[in-house]
C-alpha cells in the first residue's frame, strides 16, 4: 500500500491508483471524462490544472508495447477524441504528452495543457515539473479548483456530444 495525496489534499491508501479509479474506489475530482472497453480518463488527481487529463489503460499493464491490437486502435482513438474536446470545448491550443514505463501505476498518458502562465517557467519539457508543482502547492484555491470542476464538466460534456 502507498499514501497518495489528491488534489483536495485528501490521503487515500491504495496499492494502484489506477485500479483504485477504474474500480470505483477513488473518485477523480469531477469523475471520469470518459471511459471506453479499455480505458478511462479523468482529471489529473494531484494537479489541479483546468483540463489536464490522464489516460490510463484499465489493464494492469506498464508498457506500450504490451497493448493488444483492439487497446492500441482504442488509445489512439480516445487520445484523439479527448484533444479534439480540449480544444473545441475548453479552447487549449497546445498539449505536452508524457507517457513513462517505469511507473507504478497502469499504463498512462499525461495530456498537460500548456497555458500562458507556464512560460514563466519556460518552453521545454523541462519546465513541466516546475508547472505541476506550482499548480499542486499555489494553485488549490477555492477559486481555481472551481474552474477545473467547471472544465471536467464542459469536456465530458463535449466528449459526449461527439460520441
Amino acid at each position: 500500500m502507498r499514501k497518495i495525496t489528491l488534489s483536495n489534499g485528501e490521503t487515500v491508501e491504495v496499492d494502484c491508483l489506477s485500479c483504485g479509479i477504474a474500480s470505483g474506489l477513488i473518485e477523480p475530482d469531477g469523475g471520469v471524462v470518459i471511459e471506453t472497453e479499455h480505458f478511462h480518463a479523468h482529471q489529473d488527481v494531484a494537479y489541479p490544472i483546468r483540463g489536464l487529463i490522464i489516460l490510463a489503460s484499465k489493464r494492469h499493464i506498464k508498457c506500450f508495447d504490451e497493448l493488444s491490437d483492439s487497446e492500441r486502435l482504442d488509445y489512439i482513438n480516445i487520445l484523439a477524441r479527448i484533444r479534439k474536446a480540449q480544444r473545441n470545448a475548453l479552447g487549449i491550443e497546445y498539449v505536452y504528452y508524457f507517457y513513462k514505463e517505469d511507473t507504478t501505476h497502469h499504463f498512462h498518458t499525461w495530456m498537460v495543457p500548456r497555458y500562458e502562465w507556464m512560460y514563466e517557467f519556460g518552453r521545454s519539457v523541462e519546465s513541466v515539473r516546475p508547472v505541476l508543482l506550482h499548480a499542486r502547492n499555489e494553485m488549490n484555491d477555492r477559486e481555481n479548483v472551481q474552474q477545473v470542476t467547471e472544465a471536467i464538466k464542459i469536456l465530458t460534456k463535449e466528449l459526449k456530444s461527439l460520441g
